[in-house]
This record gives structure tokens, C-alpha cells and sequence, in this order.
């Protein structure tokens, strides 16, 4: 044996279940799946609840649970080819979702397939939960990073799908490896879903408030004072986000976006609203946030910033406006669009509508359920983020 040889580093994987041994089999995703079909393509006008119809924004990241958002006419012609059966994985094949994939496991109803997904049919010497999970791993993100960089559009055919590389171990190992981390999502799942009914019940007191009788109309600047404060002490410069609130821009972003010289910037202290006034998501003219930093930050100067007449008034306001229909309707009042979509309001202009918002005593114990179950979102955000590294740290070491 020569020297190369000898040290040559084993096809297995730092942690593995006791009682398997042997190399792992490099396989082309060819190898191990048939089909890599493509699509099929259906007008929205065909849509009528009978039929489910998956699309590439049903793919979730996290949990890898169908959503079923668009359904299929049962005028429709669909050929066979494009109903998806239990097992079969789905790639998406172009724009910000390509590489995301999806297993699918059986449903009530027959389910189709979109035209800019591809799908694949996992053959039965392999564990498809184990060929699914090799689409997890930090290899195959990296090359989906390379394979998406090859043009302006991002994009991977079938082709090139099923030229990945994976390994496989001996099926029983497939099968013991794919339950364990099953199991970790379906923990991950039940926390998110946790983490949306504590959600829910926040933005149903808030409902709720709004057709109490106790409550009071009442325009922003009665309640809100612009703060013109500068960032002539140098603070740590922060964004604001949907998810997060008012955050660290090297801490959530991993860099920091802001100019050489920030002393024009505007101070944030801990309780103040902040407006961001540009688009996110479901927030066309932006959102509307709190900040519960305990250390004053400072923030871009296009963003407006606010003192509340107290504390409790800011943080019904927070919540309030974490309603992206609440945040439109407030704003698209005030709001003027400029060229390419951005927004033109003034900051004292923003204070310029009104909402109804609860009487102080009403406020104070509204306020009070609010924030005990505001900590209980934060606390069951910990643990999800704890599961996800544990299953990070699972799946770069459990498989190759």
C-alpha cells in the first residue's frame, strides 16, 4: 500500500450510530432518483379549491411543510406526470428560491406540481428522507451558491440536479439517520408553530382593543415627540427588521452598512419608535418598531425616530404596528411614492393620522398581557434557535 493510500481520510462521517461500519458509496442524485420532470404551467383563472397546485413559494425553509396556496380546475387538463406521490422531492429551479427543496409526504387530495419546480422520484434501494437530507447539508448549499452564480438569473436544470454528488451508507443506516433528524424537525416544526399561536393571541388582543369602548382617538403627535437627537457619541449603529425589531447591523446583518462618518446619524433610546420608511415585504411603506435595547444606538438618518409619552404608549403602538394591515393602513394616507417605488414623508408628517388606542387604565393592563406573552415569544425564539443549531451541528456531522 502506498503512502497516499495510508493516509488516505475514510468516506464516513464524524458521528455515527453504533453497530454500522463501512465506507459510504458516492452516488450522482442521478443514481438514485428517476424522473427530474419538470412542471406543469396553470393560469391563476384556473384555480377553484379542488385540486392542490404546489408552487415554488410553497417551499418552506425551515419546517419543509406544504402549504397549500393555489389550486387546480377540475376542467383542467393535467397529465398524470405532473401529480406529485408520497416521497418524491421537489426542486426549485430559478430565481431567489433555487436549490430549496421539498419532500412531499401524503395528503388528503391530489397534488400537483409547478412549472418552475422539478421533481424527482427517489428509487427504493434508497431511503428518500436520507437523499431529501443530503439536499441540507452545507456541500450542497455551497454548491448550489456556485451553480446559481453562473449567470444574472439564478437557475439549475434537471440536468444538473441529478449531478450532484451524495454519499450513501447501507439503507438501515439511511433509515436510522433520516428518523433521527425527522424527528428534530418535527420538533422544530412544533416550536414554530408554538411560537405563531402566542403571536396570534398578541395580535388578537390588540383586535380586540380596537372595538373596545374604552378606547380614545388619538393623532401620533399627541403621543409621539420627534427626537432630534445626533450620533455625536459614536453609538453602534443599528437596522430594523420585521422579525427582530431595532438589532445590531454586524450582529444581524454579519457587517456593518452604514457611512465612514455617522455623527449625522439619529440616536435611538431604549423605548423610542422607529420608522424606517422604506419597503419590506408585506410592509410597502415600511414598518414601524420599538426599540428595547438598553444602550442607546443610532440609526440612518433617513429613518424617523420618536419618544412616546411613555413607555406603555410605545409599546401598544409596537405591537399595533406589527400588523402589516394596520402599518398600511395608517400610512398609506400620508405616504407619496417617489421614482423607483421610494417613499416621500416628511417625519413630522408620519404624525400626521390617528389611530384608537385604549384608555390609560384599559392601556395599562392591556399592555401588561401583552408584554408577559411577548416574553414567552422571546423565550420560545431561544429555543427554536437552539434546535436549529442543534440540527445544524447535526447534519455537518452526521453526514458527508
Amino acid at each position: 500500500m502506498s503512502e497516499t493510500q495510508k493516509h488516505t481520510k475514510p468516506n464516513v462521517p464524524n458521528l455515527r450510530f453504533p453497530g454500522f461500519e463501512g465506507e459510504w458509496e458516492e452516488r450522482r442524485l442521478g443514481e438514485c432518483c428517476s424522473g427530474f420532470d419538470y412542471g406543469m404551467n396553470a393560469a391563476s383563472k384556473s384555480y377553484d379549491g379542488v385540486n392542490g397546485y404546489i408552487r415554488i413559494t410553497d417551499i418552506d425553509e425551515h419546517t419543509n411543510e406544504f402549504r397549500k396556496e393555489g389550486i387546480v380546475s377540475p376542467d383542467a387538463v393535467i397529465d398524470e406526470i405532473y401529480r406529485v406521490r408520497e416521497n418524491d422531492i421537489l426542486f426549485a429551479r430559478t430565481g431567489a428560491s433555487t436549490g430549496k427543496t421539498y419532500i412531499y409526504k401524503s395528503q388528503d387530495g391530489r397534488l400537483y406540481f409547478a412549472g418552475f419546480l422539478i421533481r424527482a422520484n427517489v428509487f427504493n434501494w434508497a431511503d428518500s428522507r436520507f437523499v431529501f437530507y443530503q439536499t441540507q447539508i452545507k456541500r450542497y448549499a455551497k454548491w448550489v451558491q456556485i451553480m446559481s452564480m453562473r449567470s444574472g438569473q439564478p437557475g439549475i436544470n434537471s440536468q444538473e440536479y441529478a449531478s450532484f454528488q451524495v454519499n450513501l451508507p447501507e439503507l438501515n443506516e439511511q433509515k436510522k439517520v433520516a428518523s433521527f433528524i425527522a424527528l428534530l424537525d418535527q420538533r422544530i416544526s412544533l416550536q414554530i408553530k408554538l411560537i405563531d399561536h402566542y403571536e396570534s393571541l398578541i395580535r388578537a388582543i390588540i383586535l380586540r382593543s380596537q372595538s373596545s369602548t374604552s378606547r380614545r382617538k388619538v393623532y401620533l403627535h399627541e403621543i409621539l415627540n420627534e427626537r432630534k437627537e445626533l450620533n455625536e457619541q459614536g453609538y453602534d449603529i443599528c437596522s430594523v427588521s420585521v422579525s427582530k425589531g431595532v438589532v445590531n447591523q454586524v450582529e444581524y446583518l454579519g457587517r456593518s452598512f452604514a457611512a465612514k462618518e455617522t455623527a449625522h446619524y439619529h440616536v435611538v433610546h431604549k423605548g423610542d419608535i422607529v420608522y424606517t420608511k422604506s419597503p419590506t415585504g408585506e410592509f410597502p411603506y415600511g414598518i414601524i418598531k420599538q426599540s428595547y435595547l438598553d444602550a442607546p444606538v443610532a440609526v440612518s438618518p433617513l429613518y424617523g425616530v420618536y419618544e412616546p409619552i411613555d413607555y406603555l404608549t410605545g409599546v401598544y403602538l409596537h405591537h399595533f404596528f406589527c400588523s402589516p394591515q394596520n402599518a398600511k393602513n395608517y400610512l398609506h394616507k400620508l405616504i407619496q411614492k417617489g421614482a423607483k417605488n421610494t417613499i416621500n414623508i416628511t417625519n413630522q408628517h408620519f404624525l400626521d393620522n390617528y389611530i384608537s388606542i385604549p384608555e390609560s387604565d384599559t392601556l395599562q393592563s392591556t399592555v401588561a398581557i401583552i408584554e408577559t406573552l411577548s416574553k414567552r415569544v422571546d423565550l420560545e425564539k431561544e429555543f427554536l434557535s437552539l434546535f436549529i443549531e442543534q440540527k445544524a451541528y447535526l447534519m455537518s456531522n452526521m453526514f458527508i
